[in-house]
């Protein structure tokens, strides 16, 4: 099965647009949101295209399809529009074998040599959004030998990255501007 992520739309409809309609062309069974989907937060500028309204309308049909955890932009009355969940702060997946913790990044990340780590185990995979630059890297953090991936943002990239999404297919998994470009990728070996 593929699974798409994808991260920081912060409000954008022109950018959630193209995120659609490449996770159509994808024919992934599920749109994983990572978080920061209405609102760009006080310290991003508006992104091109910001329309939270339309972001809402483009994403609510969609919501058999989508699973999504909260950002540090989220707040209650995104719950009250959005036809999905959104406001928990991780969630568990076990997609293709592999366990995920996905979460927004804020709280839980890679950063500081581990010690805002989840409770997880080595072999496992961390994906998160937040930092707004792309990431899929094998890491050694707190005696835990796990994955590190980051989408990067569909509206707000930095760090001279482009607006990115990433895709799990089987164990690969890619990280690709909406262009179509490959940005990084990784194999995922479970239990490894």
């Amino acid at each position: 099965m593929d699974y798409l992520f994808a991260s920081d739309i912060h409000g954008s409809a022109l950018w959630c647009e193209r995120l659609l309609e490449v996770y159509k062309e994808s024919g992934a069974k599920k749109l994983i949101l990572l978080g920061d989907i209405l609102y760009h937060g006080p310290r991003n500028d508006l992104p091109e295209g910001y329309a939270p309204k339309r972001v809402i309308e483009l994403l609510n049909p969609l919501k058999d399809e989508i699973l999504c955890v909260r950002g540090n932009c989220e707040a209650e009355v995104d719950q009250m529009v959005l036809s999905f969940p959104c406001m928990a702060d991780y969630a568990v997946l076990y997609l293709n074998d592999i366990c995920f913790y996905a979460t927004h990044g804020h709280t839980f990340n890679e950063l500081d040599g581990g010690r805002n780590l989840p409770p997880m185990n080595s072999g496992e995979v961390l994906i998160h959004g937040h930092t707004h630059v792309p990431v899929a890297e094998r890491m050694s953090l707190s005696g835990k030998d796990i994955y590190v991936l980051n989408p990067g943002s569909v509206s707000i990239p930095k760090e001279g990255s482009g607006h990115c999404y990433g895709l799990l297919s089987g164990h690969s998994f890619t990280i690709r501007e909406l262009s179509g470009e490959v940005c990084k990728q990784i194999e995922l070996r479970p239990g490894d």
